[in-house]
């Protein structure tokens, strides 16, 4: 069977493409202003990974914010469910994942099975977001790779009172107006969104071993204020970024043919309403 998973995602959209179980294709590429575009351009780059094209393939799951804008897919998922199963297939030891996007944030418990126990997600305020740091980088005048690095030369990060992006920028305003070093900044910007995550996931708890997943986990910086925050170690996917499209494209892979997958056309695809019926 030859199926694809597409996470559209508010900073990136994402695509892997599993034959049989195993992954033998994947792309990311931004979202930029038009969702459905870049799901299909996202898409026709994976299928060229994969050398098959849209006409293959048996099945498509969507996941993401804009899933429901891919017109190609047969079926949208929500993405606290695909990320579980995505992590679950290259991680089956992680019972914890932190996922942080463009838009939103996110703590799963995962089962054994790698369906979902619990979660709780940030998706009303930049704190705690990829956003929160774009515009930080920006005030900085930095790149947003730079800032990780960045963040790790400090031996005394600044302290970050508040994690509301104009209340923030007004915070590095007035560090700036007193000469503290640019990696103190910078390392107190991370340090606080660390911190802001972690407390957001008490309610769900960090069981070893914890995953970081999503565009920010390629952020060193977080990472390491995470660990610290947590005082464990983190293990990040070598593609961070899509797990979301590696789950979706596996739970298509594993319901693929079966007649309630195929002719559900039911529009529960929240995490909350799946978990209650027991879909999961």
């Amino acid at each position: 069977m030859l199926v694809a998973g597409v996470d559209v995602g508010a900073a990136t959209a994402k695509t892997a493409i599993v034959r049989d179980g195993v992954m033998i294709g994947w792309a990311v590429q931004p979202t930029g202003d038009y969702v459905e575009e870049a799901a299909n351009e996202v898409t026709q780059k994976a299928l060229e990974v994969a050398g098959i094209k849209m006409a293959d393939l048996d099945y498509v799951c969507s996941t993401g914010y804009g899933r429901r804008a891919v017109k190609f897919s047969d079926k949208a998922i929500s993405e606290i469910i695909c990320h579980a199963k995505g992590v679950n297939a290259m991680h089956p030891q992680v019972r914890t994942i932190i996922d942080i996007g463009g838009q939103d944030s996110k703590v799963i418990s995962v089962r054994p099975n790698g369906t979902v126990a619990d979660f709780v997600m940030n998706d009303k305020c930049a704190a705690g977001t990829g956003r929160f740091l774009e515009v930080m980088a920006e005030v900085l005048k930095l790149t947003i790779d730079e800032m990780g690095p960045e963040a790790l030369k400090s031996a005394k990060p600044a302290s970050i009172n508040s994690t509301c992006t104009i209340f923030a920028e007004s915070e590095m305003v007035s560090l700036r107006a007193d000469r503290t070093p640019r990696e103190d900044m910078v390392a107190g910007i991370h340090r606080a969104v660390s911190r802001r995550v972690a407390i957001m996931g008490r309610t769900v708890g960090y069981r070893d071993t914890v995953a970081f997943t999503g565009g920010v986990a390629k952020n060193i910086g977080i990472k390491h204020f995470l660990e610290e925050t947590l005082k464990t170690e983190i293990l990040v996917p070598v593609q961070p970024q899509i797990m979301g499209a590696l789950g979706a494209a596996l739970l298509a892979d594993a319901k693929v043919g079966t007649t309630d997958f195929a002719r559900d056309d039911r529009p529960k695809d929240d995490a909350a309403s799946i978990m209650q019926s027991g879909e999961i």
